[in-house]
Formats: C-alpha cells, sequence, structure tokens
C-alpha cells in the first residue's frame, strides 16, 4: 500500500453536529492516524466536510431568516470546532459550495451527459425532506419514511434529468464479485448484491423545483439532485490542491449504513460512466441507540461531541465511543455508564497504572520507544475492529496490573532494577498502540517511559465523582 485515503460521508448543515456524526469521523480519524504512523504522513489523505445544498438546508435557511449560502456559512464552524474539541486531525474540510467542487461536478457530469448516460423525463412519486431522497412504496412504513416516521413524505411530479443507473448493473455485480471494490461487512454486501439482482431503475438526478443547488450545465433550469453532486466530494476534494491527485482512488469510504446504496451502487455507477477508477472499500457501520432508545430531539438524547469533551476529555470521549461495541454492527451506547466506565478502565485502569509505575520506575532509564504497533493491534485496526484493539490493550493493562502486584516491588526496594524494566517496557508498547486512539495520553505515554530518566506523573484520568 503506497497511499490511504479515507473519507467520512458529509454532513448536512440544516442541523448542529451530534455523537453520530462524531462515531463516524472518530472511526475515520482512528485509521488515519493509524496509516500515518505505518506509512508516513505524507501518504495519507483524510477528508471530512459539509453537505451544504438541497430543499432542507434551504428550509432551515428559511426558518433561520437567513440565505441558503449565509446560513450554512454559519453552520460550518460549529461542526469545525467539534472536530477539534474531539482532536480529529482531518486533512481537508470540503464544502459542497466550494467553487471547486462546483466547477468539478460540472465536468464531470457534462462528459456523463456527453456519454449517453443522461435523458429526460418525468418522475411522479414521494419524496423524503429528511432523508433528501425519493422513496419508494417498498420502503413506506406507515405512510412515512422509516427514518423519519414524524416527516409527511411529499408527493413530487416534475420534469427531471435521469441518469442510466440500470445500465451499469450487470457490470457493478461484476465488480463486486472480482473484487474490483469491497462492500464491508459481509452482510452488507450480501444485501447491496441482491437488490442488485431483483433490477434497478434509473435515478432522477436533478430537480426543477429546487434552486438551492449547482444548476446543469446544459439546462439551467435544474438543479442537480443534492445527493448525486454530493458524493462528487469525495473526488473533487482530491482536485483542489496538486499532489492530492495521488489519493485516487479512495481507500476506504466510512459511512452508516443507511446511506449504503448511494455509495455502493449510485457512486459507484456514476463513476464508470465517468470513465473514473472506483474506491476500493465502503464499509458501513450500523446504527447505536443510546441506553436502548433511539437518538430523538423529543428525548432529549441528542448529544453535541462538545459535552462528552468537556466532561470526559476528548481521549475519554474517544475511548467511550470506540470500546462500546463492535465497529460496524447495530449497538447500544451506555451512556448511563460512562461516568462508570470512565472511572474503572480510564481513572483507575490506565491512569492508575501510568502513575504508580512512573512512581516505582522513577529515577530509572526509560525503555526504547517501540518501532511498531503490536501485531494483535495491527490487524484489529486493519480490519476496522476498533473495540477489539482496545480490548486487547486493556488485557495488558490488566496484566502489568497483576505483574505489579505479585511481586510487590514497593516492598522490595532491591528488586525494583529487576521488576519494573519489565513493566515500564510494556507501558511503552501501550503507549504506542493507543496513538490512533488516545493521541494526547499515548504522547504523554511514550514521552515518559521512554525517557532518559523517568519522573513521577498524575493520573492522567483523575477520576470522576
Amino acid at each position: 500500500m503506497e497511499t490511504f485515503s479515507v473519507t467520512t460521508p458529509i454532513y448536512y448543515v440544516n442541523a448542529m453536529p451530534h455523537v453520530g456524526n462524531l462515531y463516524t469521523t472518530l472511526a475515520a480519524d482512528i485509521l488515519a492516524r493509524y496509516y500515518r504512523i505505518k506509512l508516513g504522513p505524507e501518504h495519507v489523505f483524510f477528508t471530512v466536510g459539509t453537505d451544504e445544498h438541497g430543499q432542507k438546508v434551504a428550509e432551515s435557511a428559511v426558518a433561520a431568516g437567513l440565505e441558503p449560502q449565509a446560513f450554512a456559512d454559519s453552520m460550518v464552524p460549529h461542526f469545525k470546532d467539534a472536530w477539534d474539541l474531539a482532536n480529529i486531525a482531518y486533512d481537508a474540510f470540503v464544502r459542497t459550495t466550494d467553487e471547486g467542487h462546483i466547477t468539478f461536478v460540472n465536468e464531470i457530469f457534462q462528459k456523463i451527459s456527453d456519454a449517453g448516460y443522461v435523458y429526460k423525463g418525468i418522475y411522479e412519486g414521494l419524496y423524503c425532506v429528511g432523508c433528501e431522497k425519493f422513496i419508494t412504496e417498498s420502503e413506506v412504513v406507515n405512510g412515512r419514511c422509516p427514518l423519519h416516521p414524524n416527516k409527511d413524505l411529499i408527493h413530487q411530479k416534475e420534469e427531471n434529468y435521469f441518469f442510466k443507473l440500470s445500465t451499469f448493473v450487470p457490470e457493478l455485480l461484476k465488480r463486486i464479485e472480482q473484487g474490483d471494490y469491497a462492500i464491508l461487512p459481509a452482510s452488507r454486501k450480501a444485501e447491496i448484491v441482491s437488490r442488485l439482482q431483483q433490477g434497478v431503475d434509473d435515478i432522477s438526478i436533478s430537480r426543477e423545483s429546487v434552486s438551492w443547488g449547482i444548476p446543469l450545465p446544459w439546462d439551467q433550469s435544474h438543479t442537480f439532485y443534492v445527493w448525486v453532486e454530493a458524493l462528487f466530494n469525495y473526488y473533487t476534494v482530491t482536485r483542489f490542491i496538486p499532489g492530492r491527485e495521488k489519493f485516487w482512488p479512495i481507500t476506504v469510504h466510512l459511512l452508516g449504513k443507511d446511506i449504503i446504496w448511494f455509495h455502493a451502487v449510485i457512486w459507484q455507477a456514476l463513476l464508470l460512466a465517468a470513465g473514473l477508477d472506483l474506491p476500493k472499500i465502503v464499509f458501513a457501520h450500523g446504527f447505536f441507540t443510546i441506553d436502548g432508545q433511539k437518538i430523538s430531539k423529543s428525548l432529549g438524547n441528542v448529544i453535541a461531541p462538545g459535552d462528552l469533551v468537556a466532561r470526559y476529555s476528548a481521549d475519554g470521549t474517544r475511548y467511550l465511543l470506540m470500546s462500546a461495541y463492535h465497529f460496524g454492527n447495530d449497538g447500544d451506547l451506555a451512556l448511563s455508564k460512562f461516568d462508570e466506565t470512565y472511572n474503572a478502565d480510564l481513572a483507575h485502569g490506565l491512569g492508575n497504572l501510568v502513575a504508580r509505575t512512573a512512581r516505582l520506575a522513577e529515577g530509572q532509564s526509560g525503555a526504547k520507544k517501540p518501532a511498531a504497533f503490536s501485531l494483535n493491534v495491527a490487524e484489529h485496526v486493519e480490519n476496522f475492529c476498533f473495540a477489539e484493539a482496545l480490548e486487547d490493550v486493556w488485557s495488558r493493562i490488566s496484566a502489568a496490573d497483576k505483574y505489579l502486584n505479585k511481586h510487590e516491588p514497593w516492598k522490595n526496594p532491591s528488586k525494583k532494577a529487576d521488576i519494573m524494566p519489565h513493566v515500564v517496557k510494556e507501558l511503552a508498547q501501550i503507549g504506542y498502540d493507543l496513538q490512533p486512539f488516545l493521541p494526547e495520553t499515548s504522547e504523554k505515554i511514550l514521552e515518559q517511559f521512554c525517557s532518559r530518566k523517568m519522573q513521577t506523573v498524575p493520573s492522567y484520568f483523575p477520576r470522576l465523582s
């Protein structure tokens, strides 16, 4: 692998960033940090951004008493601030209102149209503003979109331009079977293949009734359907600045399972139509509940990233989210137990081990800085098993604690020189392995336990009362 590139979805600016956005973005940050260490920072590209066009953004702007562009401009800092608070080290922040994005979208779709893959027709059906997508009758539950049961579906009948998605179904199935691009986890691949085999209709790529969008280059009376133009952010961001071209095709798209169809089918077909290489991996993680309940404004459990960081610190938040359950599955964030988990795993577990090892080894020479990740951690991270990687590290923290308790160097000062180097070396490796997950803490551990002469330090994670 010469380069590694990872993307998150670009999040709609109609609402503030929340813990669901942070969850995906944090997973991408872990991958980017891991590969920067493994390959070198110049070989890694991590991109985030905001999706700023479409009907629901326009409606939110009206509600705020602003023009859509001014509304988007006012919302973007909230996302940047949230990622900064959580120590998300992205390389690029793309906005779909960026001139560079708009220019490339027009060029690419003109090429797709010129190749004969676009035609004009009439669309009639149901539209969910919350999802910004057309809903088929088979997707409707109790007359509503299953993801937005509190919103009425809109009946649309308008002239649109269509993309010949159906033309690309055989090629998509072939590419998936050959492994040209992977859809992960395996259960998501099975869902996509099954749906493709059942037959696929062509899709609308324009809106005649939505003015807040990018006008089609060949027909200024239509704007691009927000989803199709937004997908191209992953490509256009590699073209804004010279040198980024080497990061295309993208190595990994990370996203939630609700938008996998757009990324694993529509996106790939558009790229084939444009004659562009396909991304290598589309990984769709599951949904999560909070203390067993769906995330809902009415329940008051829509959590801002900053609220978590304010209580648990950036590294504490990162640990609590990524250790909660297996990445890729549906799961539950036991927010009511976060204090308990923080105290047990971070304050008492890692923090206590660091503090007492530093005290017992004070004045001794530190360990040599490790040269690589431990094999288990490397394998887990490269397979998107973030919780399992942390489980492995914490099992070693527990083992180091037991080793100290067994040998009791505080009772045998003469044996410290024999006992403590083993624990110090293990903590140095733990610090190295935690770099993608807990970057601030890992830096402190490596500085402390790989120094010429170690000194006593306080616990990195003060106990919560």
